[in-house]
């Protein structure tokens, strides 16, 4: 097993609009939601609309939900689709227990990643930040993926509501000294309170982190319902009928989260059940869509530098996070003035594009 290599593209049965749908995912991190809100306040600096739009690229302080908000659990969500595919294939060609030992490897490296990338110990030991993105997504998908190994699908569909009913009435039910039970503001809910106490080292928001100990139970359950949605895809089904299936199902999750949304705040930082539910919605239909434009329909045309990132989203991840391509960017042009400050941006981000290409050209893909 070799957990992080260089590896030769997959078989032409690898399912394109998953490696599109990623990399159009990606990109929003990497830079294109700094560029397009920068392009779009210079050009329209009095629009109502524009800043509206410009909002939806920023996260909320706390409750509610706007187009950024989905792309981490877009990614989470998607890593579930992607278990779905190949942990049958690695269990098939290699034994049950190198699966598992594979997953976890996997979990293990990315955690070390994650460690690294926010700053690892050149701050010490007591700034350490533990849990992280990165984390997040190497726990929870091997732990959706040790689950596919024991369950069925009606075992995942019952543990995924499992553990969002759960979560929720642990943070209803369970008091915070001081405050009391079923408080879900900010530092006051129970989520919050168990990182105050138990989390070791640096915390991202102060005392508690949006990627904490207890908020995992509900990231475990969005990579759940992306390798529930990946068995659908999978299997055996007509393709229309998979693609009716993944936009009535989006459908039906939407529903569902903005319905418990009076209940339990839809709330990223705390990962609550109802935006687990609200950002699968908006995940199934996206997967449907490009399901629907790049499997059935076989349109390519324009999707190029989506396959190109999502071909090693880790890989680029990392680069933009340490600043290669920004560094770069620096170097090779100065800061121009208003109105053209955002070409700065554009360019970073087209550097990132450019080495997107050249490891798709040499088929080189980073795999974790």
């Amino acid at each position: 097993m070799s957990p992080a290599t260089l590896s030769p593209p997959a078989s032409s049965t690898r399912l394109l609009s998953l490696d599109a749908l990623r990399g159009f995912d990606m990109c929003w991190i990497l830079g294109l939601s700094t560029v397009v809100s920068q392009m779009l306040k210079r050009a329209f600096p009095q629009s109502d609309v524009v800043t509206s739009i410009a909002t939806q690229f920023k996260h909320v302080d706390w409750a509610g939900f706007r187009f950024y908000d989905l792309i981490f659990p877009l990614f989470l969500f998607l890593a579930g689709v992607s278990l779905a595919i190949a942990l049958p294939r690695r269990a098939t060609r290699e034994s049950r227990g190198a699966t598992i030992r594979h997953l976890l490897a996997r979990a293990a490296i990315l955690v070390v990643l994650g460690v690294i990338f926010s700053g690892g110990v050149k701050n010490g030991w007591d700034q350490i930040r533990w849990l992280g993105v990165l984390q997040r997504i190497g726990i929870a998908s091997a732990a959706a993926g040790l689950l596919s190994l024991c369950l069925k699908t009606r075992g995942l569909i019952i543990t995924a509501a499992s553990f969002l009913i759960g979560y929720f009435l642990l943070l209803r039910f369970i008091p915070v000294p001081g405050v009391g039970a079923g408080n879900f503001a900010e530092g006051m809910n129970l989520t919050n309170y168990l990182d105050s106490i138990w989390l070791p080292g640096r915390k991202h928001d102060g005392n508690h982190d949006p990627e904490g100990i207890l908020s995992t139970l509900p990231a475990i359950a969005t990579a759940l319902l992306g390798l529930l949605a990946g068995k659908w895809i999978t299997g055996a089904s007509s393709p229309m009928r998979k693609f009716g299936g993944l936009i009535t199902a989006g459908l039906l999750l939407l529903a569902l989260g903005w319905a418990w949304h009076p209940f339990f705040p839809i709330i990223k930082k705390i990962w609550s059940s109802s935006f687990v539910l609200v950002a699968a919605g908006w995940s199934t239909l996206l997967l449907g869509l490009f399901y629907g434009i790049v499997d059935i329909l076989g349109w390519r045309r324009g999707l190029a530098p989506f396959l190109w990132v999502g071909s090693n989203p880790i890989a680029l991840y990392l680069c933009s996070g340490f600043g290669f391509f920004r560094t770069i960017s620096e170097r090779l042009a100065t800061a121009p003035p208003p109105p053209y400050d955002w070409l700065p941006s554009a360019l970073t981000f087209a550097l990132m594009l450019a080495t997107a290409q050249w490891l798709h050209k040499r088929q080189l893909f980073l795999k974790v």
